[in-house]
């Protein structure tokens, strides 16, 4: 015999976002995967990140002699400077917030759970989400020990989301007594913009049940309505009168700046004795990784004006891209649902009026995965698409939407992203003929 995993190892499976790739990796055939699966940002770095990147022996640079020490475990001051510039930026008050530098926006997620929903056991609090959510909250919460629960929006048949109502949310506030409720304003996966007022809304309920408002703006700025920037931090005492002291921002390098593989984040927070506690409790990690924070701490001195312009860049080059492969889906796939492009880099696509009732997207994926391939100008290609049911936070035996649904990413480049309407359509047919 040989000695056991846990429990937790044993029904491990991986992430709905990774689950592609992975299997992907076991072909040996010349296919050629189009990875839409993940939100793995394919674009340069800002031009001020990139400098440093690439120069970081000059002068004035930490690592100019080969050393690369521990940081302070709160993290660099210039990098904790940068988050705050960031917010700044967008034109919200940065007066009394304490930010922590993590290893990129998962740490973050995981202080979150371990600092609010309560001690281990029989103790713990959940979390309450907005399903579809980010599948990583349910995958870290599985991991400390914690749970997630949910209210549930709906993908109507014109592309929709429905946003629940406060009675939705208060009933199963009321029920689960959950710690702190989780907004992911600019939304993935879906797609789905909350504009100031539905910030506000939220932060009422969290005031009127007293828990925590955790704010996860990895895609802060990424948004195609024409309205303004929306932020936890666009919401004070005056708004909405006993919010303050229970504010907390997910911030991130990946998205808005392109630098998913930096790994550096930030847990944002006004409530000086948590964000102390964090810094303790990430003590036992020592720090985050100090040349990734050199490198994103470049944005600390770099003017609003000039991040207003690359903001703007991001909107436009996605907004575009976005706006076409949804006509195109619709176009080549008639009946086919896809959530509208309103923030983010993600569309949702639900396939529940043009397939069966057996259908379900995790076997769909796995086909496109390992067996799936469609010649497109002299070369085999597959697409990689995440799961949705893993999104979705659903009491055992409940039906589950995802069952339907997959989120795209739009990360490949605009010639490749222009193929994927296509793509789909065709490894859907062969899914349907075997």
């Amino acid at each position: 015999m040989k000695p056991q995993m846990s429990t937790h190892f044993s029904n491990r499976k991986p992430s709905a976002i990774r689950m592609a790739q992975i299997k992907f990796s076991e072909r040996t055939d010349d296919t050629k995967p189009v990875n839409t699966a993940i939100g793995n940002v394919s674009l340069p770095l800002h031009p001020s990140i990139s400098k440093r990147m690439f120069n970081l022996d000059e002068n004035n640079s930490p690592f100019k002699d080969g050393v690369v020490k521990y940081t302070a475990t709160v993290g660099m001051e210039e990098a904790n400077k940068a988050f705050l510039n960031i917010i700044a930026s967008s034109g919200f008050p940065i007066e009394n917030l304490y930010s922590q530098i993590t290893n990129g926006g998962s740490q973050a997620m995981e202080m979150v759970l371990l600092g609010v929903c309560g001690d281990a056991g029989t103790g713990t609090k959940p979390l309450l989400l907005i399903d579809a959510a980010y599948t990583n909250y349910n995958a870290m919460a599985a991991r400390v020990g914690r749970r997630t629960v949910s209210v549930s929006r709906t993908l109507s048949e014109n592309g929709d989301f429905s946003l629940p109502s406060i009675e939705e949310i208060e009933a199963v506030i009321k029920k689960e007594n959950p710690a702190a409720m989780v907004v992911i304003p600019y939304d993935n996966p879906t797609g789905q913009f909350y504009n100031q007022e539905s910030m506000n809304k939220l932060a009422e309920i969290c005031v009127r049940h007293n828990i925590w408002m955790i704010s996860d703006e990895a895609y802060r700025e990424l948004f195609y309505t024409g309205e303004t920037t929306s932020s936890i931090w666009g919401i004070s005492d005056k708004e909405v009168p006993g919010i303050e002291g229970r504010r907390m921002s997910i911030e991130t390098s990946s998205k808005v700046w392109n630098g998913c593989g930096l790994r550096i984040g930030a847990l944002v927070t006004d409530r000086k004795d948590f964000h102390d506690k964090c810094v303790a409790e990430c003590t036992a990690d020592l720090c985050a990784n100090a040349i990734g924070q050199y490198i994103f701490a470049a944005l600390a001195e770099e003017k609003h004006s000039e991040l207003k312009l690359w903001y703007k860049k991001q909107r436009d080059y996605y907004g575009v891209m976005l706006q076409s492969l949804t006509a195109d889906f619709k176009k080549l796939i008639p009946g086919i649902i896809v959530s509208n492009p309103a923030a983010s880099l993600y569309s949702v696509i639900d396939v529940r009026n043009v397939t069966d009732d057996k259908f379900n997207a995790m076997d769909f994926v796995l086909f496109c995965a390992q067996r799936g391939k469609v010649m497109i100008h002299g070369e085999e290609l597959t697409l990689l698409v995440a799961p949705m049911a893993g999104f979705y936070s659903l009491p055992e035996g409940a039906s589950n939407p995802g069952r339907t649904q997959m989120r795209i990413a739009y990360v490949e480049s605009p010639e490749r992203m222009a193929q994927v309407p296509g793509l789909f359509a065709s490894l859907l047919e062969q899914y349907k003929n075997i």
